[in-house]
């Protein structure tokens, strides 16, 4: 609870006072630099052709000002060791506090032209500050500095992982996908710049707030500068672009003071001749500028600032007072002989700027600084995807409207038995068939019906798949158990089965709707018709159930099919994902659409295969057609419209292409679970290559991961699985899955993370760790991130007793219990021979039969299994 009040109020605050950091982060990086980049725009004004003679002295450039423009009043005066760089003056100038800095040529005291720049740096300053709109924006700045701090400390809170390693900690994973990605580089890069933030903030605030500076004065064990130490105008080459930024407070003294007060011009440059003199003759070190401020006093004092030869940064001054009657230094105060928090507070501006630590640190400051916008972005992007999910999750299902119906016709129940929703379609398609026919129907699931139901019905008809290994599917095991070995009256019933199944599996082909059928024919009921058989929704078996069904009825019925509209994908990426394993292998798929397209977690791609064009030209050789041969009616060549078509069939003697056609039926489509969800922008999907005897690729196997190309068109369709969609809410699930059943349940686990549901608990299954964990970045990126509580792998091959996914649910026999108390929803995709057979044997063993059942009806016990 803690963690989910931290984040709602973490992504709340970024997506409001994330746009000012941004501004303040930017703004914050070129003014660091304000200096370098005026140097390097005004060339003309910090640079100066080196002369043959000696530079000009203090004094000398002082006398050349009182002779060429008397009304000057200088404050102080600048000159530089390098015979390169320029000497300056600063002057009182009505308006300007700090006086007006210019730039001075050393060797003959010509002002050199004025930099360029200064007005849109003073605008960056303001807007880093306050916005540029005064008090009112110095708050908010304030304010979200503060919350800066919140941002860091929090960020570090909630991305915490349970394992840590310098890859989680400090390593973006390029193979993560959309949200992921995004969130990774969220916490990725953010865990680069917590110190740097931290330092951005904790001195930011030393402007903001006076009792957070008073703070820093009493914590570093300082005593805080008296104002008018403060109110002293610095002077010297930094100045003249760089503003202090320590709150000082203004000098209010008056323009004419130093006319009443100081010196006279002959006596000022005679100061500035012994001073200059004096404390070169003194100083005993070298430094690469010195400023002499023009005394304003006749006391015989003058102050001295000067910068050593190589300074710890812009800001490290050293100051003297130099009695120049006396020819003595009656004061030096050396920056590098402070102690460590002495140097800290007076040199607050470089320690926020990054300066105080060398120049290689400053430009990590800097590079953060402008990384500030990347976390307002990305933090927008995160909530958006999240909002779009959660539409997308909550929208409303569409309803088919009803028809008025015949009152004097004897009412017809339909029950269906679906897994993955085909029989469910194919039943109300049914209903609508009759109500336009004017029969009352009553649509009902077959777990919801009751002995009463089919005591009081007349005709029923069940729509009825084949799950698994010939059993019922999940939702549907319940009417089994209750009435398929009960003995019922229902002599006075109708009844009629459709079956759906799949000739693949020929020993279950069908049997639970011919169960249901021997069932309600041994307690006396009087079929319709002979059960009816759909392979893989057939529209030709489809069609028979509606010819069967209006001829018993003597009714005109509307044709009934599974229109299977298949929409045109595109192949992006093929990557083998267990290279070396000693499974077949195994290829994460990733298709696009240029339509727009929605589904679910949990829904299923179906694909229609092809043949590959080694099998196409055996065929056309081995009944000697010329692979151009028109087909006369779909007007291309026999070899393009053989890609889709089961070429395994006995071919009678056909007279054309056409005829031919007519004996070869459309190759079966191919269902494969859904990996990924709308938001990710790809459909992803997870397929194992099959071969039979002779080595030969599986249609939809050898289809996808060998035969197509990369940018090749792909035919697909997504189908609705309702039996294996997301809750909507933030209840616990556990998803259980072996092989490329880890697909389905990515599915789930992706958008349970973009809602921001961390109750999630994975168990996995394969062959070898070392080459068989499929998506490990992902699943590491979410437990690490919390999105995942628990994470239980079985790898069997990695130890001489193999470890299945069952095994590891009976080991956490105890948490498996909690989490049901805290009604929790458990999803199983994968095998149904071993893993999803065993799996439901462990629950039955710790939880028991009937609570299995009840988990199964109410929702709680989904399965994805093939």
């Amino acid at each position: 609870m803690l963690k989910k009040i931290f984040f709602q109020i973490h992504w709340f605050l970024g997506i409001t006072a994330g746009l000012i950091l941004s501004i303040m982060g930017v703004t914050g990086a070129i003014y660091s630099y304000e200096q370098p980049i005026q140097e390097w725009m005004n060339p003309a004004s910090y640079t100066v052709k080196v002369e043959n003679r000696p530079q000009l002295s203090p004094a000398e450039i002082y006398q050349h000002f009182q002779t060429t423009q008397p009304e000057m009043k200088i404050n102080s005066i600048t000159v530089a060791k390098a015979p390169e760089e320029p000497a300056s003056i600063n002057i009182v100038k009505e308006g300007s506090r700090k006086g007006y800095s210019m730039m001075l040529n050393p060797y003959t005291a010509e002002i050199l032209p004025e930099v360029k720049g200064k007005e849109f740096f003073q605008f960056v300053q303001k807007l880093h500050r306050n916005l540029t709109v005064g008090e009112i924006g110095a708050q908010i700045t304030g304010a979200c500095t503060l919350i800066l701090i919140f941002f860091v400390l929090s960020g570090l809170y909630l991305r915490w992982p349970k394992k840590h390693s310098f890859k989680q900690w400090f390593v973006i994973k390029p193979k993560l996908k959309g949200r992921n990605f995004l969130w990774d580089l969220h916490a990725v890069v953010g865990t680069w710049v917590i110190i740097f933030y931290l330092l951005l903030a904790c001195t930011g605030l030393y402007w903001s707030y006076d009792w957070w500076r008073n703070g820093m004065f009493k914590v570093l064990g300082v005593e805080p500068p008296q104002p008018e130490m403060q109110a002293k105008p610095r002077v010297g080459k930094e100045n003249q672009s760089k503003q202090s930024n320590n709150g000082a407070k203004p000098n209010h003294e008056s323009k004419d003071e130093n006319s009443k007060q100081g010196l006279k011009p002959e006596q000022i440059n005679l100061a500035l001749t012994q001073a200059w003199t004096g404390f070169n003759a003194q100083v005993g070190r070298d430094y690469s500028s010195l400023t002499l401020s023009i005394p304003k006093k006749a006391d015989g004092k003058m102050d001295v600032s000067f910068v050593d030869a190589i300074p710890q940064h812009e800001r490290a001054r050293n100051k003297a007072t130099y009695n120049y009657q006396t020819s003595q230094i009656e004061k030096l105060e050396l920056y590098e002989d402070k102690k460590l928090n002495e140097k800290i507070m007076s040199s607050m501006l470089p320690v926020h700027r990054g300066s105080f630590f060398g120049p290689i640190f400053q430009f990590l400051v800097m590079l953060a600084a402008l990384a500030m916008p990347l976390f307002f972005v990305t933090g927008w992007m995160l909530y958006l995807k999240r909002r779009k999910q959660k539409k997308l999750t909550l929208a409303a299902r569409h309803t088919s409207s009803s028809l008025q119906a015949d009152p004097n016709a004897t009412p017809w129940l339909i029950a269906y038995a679906s897994q993955t929703g085909v029989s469910e379609q194919l039943a109300w398609r049914t209903a609508t068939s009759l109500q336009e026919a004017h029969q009352p129907v009553t649509v009902k699931a077959i777990q919801l019906l009751s002995a009463e139901d089919l005591i009081q019905a007349k005709q029923v008809l069940f729509v009825a798949s084949t799950y698994g290994t010939g059993e019922a599917p999940d939702l549907a095991s319940s009417f089994e158990k209750k009435f398929l070995n009960r003995q019922l009256n229902l002599s006075h019933l109708n009844f009629a089965v459709l079956a759906l199944g799949s000739r693949e599996y020929p020993e279950s082909y069908c049997s639970f709707g011919h169960r249901i059928a021997d069932w309600l024919t041994q307690n006396g009921a009087q079929a319709l018709f002979s059960t009816i058989e759909v392979d893989n929704g057939n529209n030709a078996d489809i069609q028979q159930w509606n010819h069967a069904l209006a001829k018993v009825t003597k009714l005109e019925l509307q044709t009934m099919s599974i229109e299977k509209t298949f929409d045109q994908w595109q192949l992006l990426k093929r990557e083998l994902l267990n290279p070396n394993s000693l499974g077949a292998p195994a290829f994460n798929i990733e298709l696009q659409a240029k339509h727009e397209v929605s589904w679910q977690a949990g829904d299923i791609a179906e694909i229609q295969p092809g043949n590959s064009s080694e099998r196409i030209q055996a065929f056309l050789a081995k009944h000697k057609i010329q692979a151009n041969t028109p087909v006369d009616s779909l007007q291309q060549s026999i070899q393009q419209t053989l890609w889709d078509r089961d070429l395994t069939v006995e071919v009678e003697p056909f007279a054309n292409m056409d005829h031919l056609l007519e004996q070869l039926p459309v190759l079966a489509s191919r269902e494969y679970s859904i990996a990924s969800i709308p938001t990710q922008q790809i459909l992803r999907l997870v397929v194992r290559q099959h071969s039979d005897e002779d080595s030969n690729l599986g249609l939809g196997s050898g289809w996808l991961t060998q035969h197509l190309q990369l940018r090749d068109k792909v035919l697909l369709r997504i189908r609705t699985n309702e039996s294996f969609h997301l809750i909507t809410d933030n209840r616990p699930i556990i998803c259980i899955g072996n092989g490329t059943g880890i697909a389905g349940l990515m599915s789930l686990l992706h958008a349970r993370t973009r809602l921001d549901y961390t109750k999630n608990w994975l168990i996995f299954g394969e062959r070898q760790q070392a080459h068989d964990y499929f998506y490990k970045d992902v699943i590491q990126a979410w437990q690490n991130t919390n999105m995942i509580k628990r994470l239980d792998l079985a790898f069997s091959r990695d130890q001489a007793e193999k470890n299945y996914v069952h095994h590891k649910l009976r080991q956490q026999a105890d948490e498996l219990k909690t989490w049901i108390e805290q009604d929790v929803v458990i999803y199983v995709c994968g095998s149904i021979q071993g893993m999803a057979t065993d799996v439901e044997l462990a629950l039955i063993e710790i939880l028991g039969e009937e609570k299995v059942d009840e988990l199964r009806q109410s929702g709680r016990y989904r399965r994805d299994v093939y």
